[in-house]
């Protein structure tokens, strides 16, 4: 695929056809992520982007369903998923906008005229009209067009030279009228205009045009025309022929060269050709970024590119180093030599001097004089032709300056194929300095899941990577992902010719804490106590103290991120601030014990009060955002359920979010009973809902040991439902039975709701469908007047299953799709897999066998995304439904067996008695018959247990078919009117895809019953 911007957004295939990109929201995104392709845009940034302050209900879900109408549109593998976002992986080249600046780059390298002018002139006729036409609303492409205008003008005054010096003087002059008049006070487009217009014997014109550009620059910037333009005047008054800028002599020596790099650089091509961008529209930027995140090392390869590059290193200067000691050390890389004469500061000399020359100045490591390096820039770009590339660990804070933050190399997500893990840039680096060390290492299949998390926990940072990549000869790969919990103890040892500040990762680190204030130090290393960063009220709350005060906490969050050393990402919710894991690891040892144990004891506070507060109102109309809060501060919470003093307290306030969330392993770690009746009883559910069967009444036992009111209601509630789903039904209907009437005496009509809702749900189950429907009704009403999304989702779903029995399946569909709907709001993806496999069952009852299969499979695929067992099975049963159905037996049955075992495991009997029925079934199609028979007499004891009259029938109706093909049509046919019976009593039509077995089994019956002359 080839793309453009550089008009209007279109999208090519390799052949040159056109490709459609729908919907007006999707070409944003595609937009979005052109500006910087092969690089991650955070998916906060995109949401921002796409949506502004209009954000849908649920902005990552509704990113999702971009991204996937983006694949559809240019192709899966172009889309890429990277934490913390999204990236277009292509080439740069394969944008028209990339194309064009390495064309303009390539053109800058050459000397000969002719090739310059060629290549200049490819690059402008990329151009098909604005960039990012048709996208000015938006302010990232205002930004992003406005950068290229300026290299388009950057490039058109390099064309314009290059044919100068061809002669081309005429039509030039013609050419450059119109963007004169566009951009009329830019210098150097003037001053080739001038040229053109002098060399093609139209002088007084040249004149008028210099007094013209004098004018406006006085009127409206209060300036004089540059000394090269007064120059140049001058020549024109005196007749002297036309030469372009840059090929003036000088009388200054060329600078020292570049550095030699012992490595390649690797993973950082897209960084690379961006950067370079960046310094042909912009005269200073500044790259920042932590120490070892290879600001550098990118810095010199950009240079590389550059006609005339001088490199100045200028770590050794002292942190007191003043504004002429600075341009000294500047002056001596240059090769400039002290004059005699010492009328005006040295700055001003060395500015001076550069006059005329097309110079790109390389400041490498200015953080510890960033006030001198900021004193001398101004007075450097007062040479027209000179452009800095500064590398800091902050902004050096002058005037255009343009900072690109250096981001630490992209890291594979955890759980990542091999395929994916060998893409990753820290990955690449991780192989070639490990092969380099110890020869013969390469990243295999076998050991790519453990190099990726040895990435992940040096945070991607080139430095700590090649650190760490070092121990791998003595220590393995398995042993030095053992060791990163001590990662200043075994990330040290780099070369021996590289400064000390970067030969152990704790060098590098030491360096930027002494760069700190008192006060920045505080607060870095209290940062340290969070897991996974926290919100600025936390932040002001636990990093306050010992003189910093919580008014002053932001401005020095402010500070620290500005010096790379915090990370700030922007939520719904406000802005995060979070440590990478070695400064966390950093920060945490310059913690004093008592210290650390006193913000140890504040941070468990903290939590503790933040999840009370959450679980308020986690049955309400604020759902969804106590979730998406709860979401976020994971590791903060788990981190205090370490403390035991907070543990009991906290455990109870995270039961329903572990609920909803369906995180039943955590919750079971997490509310062990010891003498806490409330956390048994949970913990007893949660057991249950993890498949674990109790003992007996052991549920209601502990229902009655809780002794606050509304604490026992809730627990008898949480026992009752999950007794209901996965252990024994009679004890589950006493126990809501119990609830319920607590709640009534409470006056709790969330209880209430929840308490009818599993009601209407046994109901069902048993048959007494009118009674089962107004439960749910009355739930629902219930949970609508309390704003409790997951509450319309559980009286909901028993709705459509009501409806589905009714043969109403549009109706069924309709509460089934608003289930989904809701649980998608939340994030509930294991009721989001329950909803789509329901909808699955619809179109299948429907006959649509094809739709059936795509819902249920698109259930599985979240139910195993989830570890969620009850959805792949209720999925995998749907998928073998439909196999069954269409002829496809082995396939069912392989779908079928493991969850028939799975079911007799937790002694399921609805769930065993439908798999046995289809199982049943599949053998009777088969001409089975002894299998038929053992399977349908299996499946009628199961359904009998449950009481289910539908589950009966369905087993009556299978024993019906196996009896028939055991040559037994009588007792087949008065299996099938026992069958009938039973769903009669229920006043339920028959399903038509059981209707057609039933049909079948009778077709049978009566062709069995016929004289053998008849049949013939």
């Amino acid at each position: 695929m080839r793309f453009g911007v550089l008009g209007p957004l279109t999208v090519w295939t390799p052949d040159g056809d056109p490709v459609v990109v729908p919907e007006a929201r999707v070409r944003v995104l595609l937009a979005r992520l052109l500006v910087a392709p092969g690089r991650v845009v955070s998916a906060d940034r995109l949401v921002d982007d796409l949506w502004g302050d209009a954000l849908p209900s649920n902005p990552a879900n509704a990113l999702q369903t971009a991204v996937s109408r983006l694949r559809r549109a240019i192709g899966t593998d172009l889309v890429v998923r990277r934490p913390p976002g999204y990236l277009l992986n292509v080439p740069l080249d394969a944008v028209d906008s990339g194309r064009f600046a390495e064309l303009g780059s390539r053109a800058r390298r050459r000397t000969a005229a002719e090739r310059q002018a060629a290549l200049l002139d490819e690059a402008l006729g990329l151009w098909r009209g604005d960039a990012y036409a048709g996208f000015a609303d938006e302010p990232f492409a205002r930004a992003a067009a406005a950068a290229l205008e300026e290299q388009r003008l950057v490039v058109w005054e390099d064309y314009a030279e290059a044919r100068l010096r061809l002669g081309d003087h005429a039509a030039l002059a013609g050419e450059l009228r119109h963007l004169v008049e566009q951009h009329p006070l830019r210098e150097r487009l003037r001053a080739a205009q001038l040229r053109a217009l002098h060399g093609a014997g139209r002088t007084t014109e040249a004149l008028d045009g210099y007094r013209e550009l004098s004018r406006l620059l006085r009127d409206e910037l209060g300036l004089d025309p540059g000394a090269e333009l007064a120059a140049l005047h001058q020549d024109i008054l005196r007749g002297e022929p036309s030469a372009p800028s840059r090929q003036q002599l000088s009388l200054v020596p060329p600078p020292a060269p570049l550095p030699a790099s012992p490595t390649a650089l690797v993973g950082r091509d897209g960084a690379v050709a961006e950067v370079r961008t960046l310094i042909g529209t912009h005269r200073m930027v500044t790259l920042t970024g932590l120490g070892g995140v290879g600001k550098t090392r990118l810095a010199l390869e950009v240079a590389r590119s550059q006609d005339e590059v001088c490199f100045v290193e200028l770590a050794g200067l002292p942190r007191d180093a003043t504004l002429d000691g600075v341009a000294d050390l500047v002056a001596a890389a240059l090769g400039i030599r002290d004059g005699a004469h010492h009328s005006r500061p040295y700055a001003e000399r060395l500015a001076g001097a550069l006059r005329g020359r097309q110079l790109l100045l390389v400041l490498d490591n200015c953080e510890h004089i960033a006030e001198p390096v900021a004193a001398l820039v101004p007075q450097v770009l007062s040479a027209p032709g000179v452009r800095v590339l500064a590398t800091s660990r902050e902004a050096i804070g002058v005037s255009g300056e343009h900072l690109w933050e250096v981001p630490p190399l992209d890291i594979p997500s955890p759980g990542a194929p091999p395929t994916d893990v060998l893409r990753s840039g820290a990955v690449q680096l991780f192989a070639a300095r490990a092969a380099a060390a110890s020869p013969g290492f390469s990243v295999s299949a076998d050991n790519a899941g453990t190099v990726a998390m040895i990435c992940r926990r040096v945070d991607g940072i080139p430095l700590a990577i090649e650190l760490a990549s070092a121990r791998i000869r003595v220590l393995g790969t398995a042993g030095l992902a053992e060791r990163l919990d001590d990662r200043f103890a075994v990330l040290t040892g780099g070369p021996r010719d590289a400064p000390p500040r970067q030969r152990t990762l704790r060098a590098v680190l030491d360096w930027s804490w002494e760069l700190l204030t008192a006060a920045e130090q505080t607060v870095l290393r209290r940062l340290a106590i969070f897991a996974d960063g926290c919100s600025l009220d936390a932040a002001e709350t636990l990093c306050s103290g010992d003189g910093v005060h919580p008014s002053q906490v932001l401005d020095l969050l402010a500070r620290l991120v500005d010096r790379s050393l915090v990370v700030v990402t922007h939520t719904a919710d406000g802005p995060r601030y979070r440590l990478l894991e070695s400064v966390a690891a950093y920060g945490e040892q310059q913690l004093a014990s008592e210290e650390r144990d006193r913000l140890q004891y504040e941070h468990a506070t903290y939590y503790t009060s933040f999840a009370a507060e959450a679980a308020g109102h986690l049955c309400g109309p604020d759902q969804q955002r106590w979730l998406r809060r709860l979401d976020t501060e994971t590791g903060n919470l788990r981190r205090a359920l370490t403390d035991d003093r907070f543990r009991p307290q906290l455990a109870r306030a995270l039961v329903w979010y572990w609920f909803l969330r369906g995180r039943l392993s955590e919750a079971l770690r997490a509310t062990v009973p010891e003498d806490n009746a409330v956390l048994a009883a949970w913990h007893a559910g949660f057991r249950l809902l993890s498949g674990e069967r109790t003992e007996g009444h052991a549920a209601a036992h502990l229902h009655d040991a809780v002794t606050d009111p509304h604490e026992r209601a809730m627990a008898g509630w949480f026992l009752g439902y999950a007794t209901t789903r996965y252990d024994d039904p009679a004890v589950g209907e006493a126990l809501i039975r119990a609830a319920l009437a607590e709640f009534e005496s409470l006056g709790d009509r969330w209880g209430i709701a929840a308490a009818l809702s599993v009601r209407a749900l046994q109901r069902y189950v048993r048959g007494e469908l009118d009674s089962a429907a107004t439960d749910a009704e009355r739930s629902l009403a219930v949970f609508g007047e309390t704003g409790d999304r997951w509450g319309r989702i559980q009286a909901g779903a028993v709705l459509g299953r009501l409806a589905e029995i009714a043969g109403d399946y549009p109706a069924a569909t309709v509460w089934h799709r608003e289930g989904a709907e809701l649980a998608e709001e939340l994030a509930l993806w294991p009721e989001v897999s329950l909803r789509w496999s329901e909808l699955g069952r619809m179109a299948l009852l429907q006959g649509d066998h094809t739709r059936a299969d795509e819902l249920h499979q698109r259930g599985r695929t979240l139910a195993v995304e989830h570890s969620d067992p009850a959805g792949q099975e209720f999925a995998e049963v749907g998928l073998a439904l439909s196999a069954r159905r269409r002829g496809r037996f082995a396939e069912a049955e392989a779908l079928l067996r493991p969850w028939l075992e799975w079911n007799r495991r937790f002694e399921a009997d609805n769930g065993a008695a439908l798999i046995l029925a289809e199982l049943g079934f599949a053998a009777e199609q088969r001409q089975e018959a002894d299998t038929a028979l053992d399977l349908h007499t299996e499946g009628l004891a199961a359904a009998r247990r449950t009481g289910d009259p539908r589950a009966i029938a369905l087993a009556l109706e299978g024993l019906a078919g196996a009896c028939l093909i055991a040559a037994q049509p009588d007792r087949a046919e008065d299996l099938l009117d026992a069958a009938t019976r039973m769903r009669e009593s229920t006043g339920a039509p028959l399903p038509p895809a059981e209707r057609r077995d039933v049909d079948r089994i009778r077709a049978g019956i009566l062709l069995q019953s016929q004289p053998t002359d008849h049949r013939l």
